[in-house]
């Protein structure tokens, strides 16, 4: 009589070593996929396949969980420090931001509408490297320090504007020929809003692009002509 031996068992599949890195790319993967709201600590230990109690190790609450992800996107940026020519740099970090925000439209609001849970010099270093890249960009062309903030202020304050404003470019029926249709301005009484349908072709033909580009060489040849006037002493 033959005795038949078993094979063993494989062994179940290690998880991945748990660090913060790791956790925060799972918690960006699930904003991106489903939005902020579907982050909380217990949904993103499942996605871990973790107890969601041993995520605070890594994120002390929900609030450093977002700060966290809004660290992580930030981090995807591009420093142009090889462009000597400011302006060309406020331009190129603008369409860089812009590429980053439509690749994670879901952590725009973090971005934009909701600030950092902590004081601003104990914010994570992603978080504060673009702002001191602009000072030091524009206090070196030669703007003064309070100007530069100014300057920074603005910058941001169109950029985030214009994103938002992207992100809102909603299409009614794209494959609607007729761009009143296409946009549903058809529905808006004709009496109280005919410069708003007279420009249906060209709100149809919205490239997020090419306005950015627009907007930004309007906000440049301002702060260029700002800074060719000399400083008046008050």
């Amino acid at each position: 009589m033959t005795s038949t031996k078993h094979a063993p068992k494989a062994a179940p599949p290690r998880k991945a070593r748990l660090s913060r890195e790791v956790v925060l790319a799972a918690a960006l993967e699930l904003v991106d996929a489903e939005g902020v709201d579907a982050l909380t600590m217990r949904r993103l230990g499942q996605e871990l396949g973790r107890d969601p109690m041993s995520l605070y190790r890594y994120a002390a609450n929900r609030a450093a969980l977002l700060d966290g992800v809004t660290e992580t996107v930030l981090e995807e940026l591009t420093v142009f420090a090889d462009d000597v020519d400011w302006q060309s740099q406020l331009r190129r970090m603008a369409h860089d931001l812009r590429r980053v925000a439509l690749r994670h439209p879901n952590v725009v609001p973090l971005l934009v509408t909701r600030p950092l849970s902590t004081p601003l010099g104990l914010r994570p270093l992603a978080a504060l490297r673009p702002l001191e890249q602009i000072l030091d960009l524009l206090i070196k062309e030669g703007f003064a320090p309070a100007d530069a903030l100014h300057v920074y202020r603005a910058y941001y304050g169109f950029l985030y504007g214009h994103i938002l404003n992207e992100l809102q470019e909603y299409i009614v029926d794209p494959d609607e020929n007729e761009a009143i249709l296409r946009l549903g301005l058809h529905r808006l009484p004709a009496n109280e809003f005919p410069r708003l349908r007279a420009l249906g072709p060209v709100l149809a033909d919205y490239n997020g692009e090419t306005e950015l580009d627009q907007g930004l060489s309007i906000l440049l040849s301002g702060l260029a002509a700002q800074l060719a006037r000399p400083h008046q002493n008050p």
